[in-house]
């Protein structure tokens, strides 16, 4: 966690570009739930755990997804995927997501995820929300 965000330093394959040699628009999805996740797991939030819970399965899943695609991302690039939580609702939570090489921004992404048990909505419980409300305060 660094500047009030979560931060993930990825390196950029083979087998994430095109014939072009930029990387292919759905990798940049692979990418931003890389980081959504493990921004959810330095708020302590193991998400296995959370499926297997008793009472579940809980799960957080993908309700919107917005990318703006500003810059390529190339073949051998280092990039950091940085991820913030901008609201927290009753079942759900919005994040705001960047992919950055050497700190310009190559794409951005607005996340709505919805929080289920059992496949339906389910307001967060006061512990999740507790270590969402941490993870948006860092």
């Amino acid at each position: 966690m660094t500047d009030c965000a979560s931060t993930l330093p990825l390196r950029i394959y083979y087998e994430d570009t095109d014939f072009s040699g930029f990387v292919y628009h759905a990798r940049y999805l692979h990418f931003f739930e890389r980081g959504r996740t493990e921004a959810l797991r330095a708020a302590g939030i193991d998400q296995r755990s959370l499926f297997e819970a008793e009472g579940g399965p809980f799960a957080f899943v993908v309700r919107h997804l917005s990318i703006d695609y500003h810059q390529p991302a190339r073949m051998d690039d280092e990039v950091t995927v940085e991820t913030r939580i901008t609201e927290i609702g009753g079942a759900s939570l919005t994040m705001n997501q960047r992919l950055l090489r050497s700190g310009t921004c190559l794409a951005e992404a607005g996340v709505t995820i919805a929080f289920l048990a059992k496949g339906r909505p389910k307001r967060l419980d006061p512990v999740l929300r507790a270590q969402l409300v941490a993870l948006h305060k860092l």
